[in-house]
């Protein structure tokens, strides 16, 4: 299985590939995704993981793009990033977008935004992880088990009831599949 561990920075996941644009990190391969297409084959990987990088590209559309590209059909994208109620989301300068449950359904089959991106990814798993009151209280639970509730709490709670950490993760479809 081939594996990619995309911005990996000096915690290079085992057995993977490891891409940073930072020479001082255990890199295997220095490329920026900023600056263009990321020098690998269509296909090339049966999975791919981004953990805590997708806040840092200059843009999302392009680097989900890319990582569709490159990951081959059937294949899976791990994504973490903050959700963008965490102190983390802002604290950091670096940070370019600030992101939330429904922030990658341009690519879903049922995100209805086909004009944004002809790159299709199915949803197979999001789990958001809440501060630990929230947890102990059951809303993490409810959050995560019953998507009607994880839009309320998106719409009208999440600035009391604050997300942690979102996982992601993500088969790549055919193009051509909606």
């Amino acid at each position: 299985m081939r594996s990619l561990d995309l911005g990996c920075g000096i915690n290079k996941r085992p057995g993977a590939i490891g891409v940073d644009s930072n020479r001082h990190t255990a890199a295997d391969v220095i490329a920026d995704v900023n600056k263009g297409s990321l020098p690998f084959r269509d296909g090339a990987f049966d999975e791919v993981s981004l953990i805590h990088v997708i806040e840092h590209v200059d843009d999302v559309i392009h680097t989900m793009e890319e990582l569709h590209r490159i990951c081959r059909a059937g294949g899976v994208i791990h994504l973490e990033t903050p959700h963008y109620t965490d102190f983390s989301s802002f604290c950091d300068p670096t940070h370019k977008w600030h992101l939330n449950t429904f922030s990658f359904r341009y690519f879903t089959e049922d995100g209805g935004f086909s004009y944004y991106s002809r790159r299709r990814l199915r949803e197979r798993k999001l789990y958001v992880k809440l501060l630990r009151l929230w947890r102990l209280l059951g809303f993490e639970f409810l959050v995560n088990n019953f998507r009607g509730f994880r839009k309320f709490w998106e719409h009208y709670l999440c600035f009391v009831v604050r997300g942690k950490v979102m996982v992601f993760e993500f088969e790549t479809l055919p193009c051509n599949e909606r």
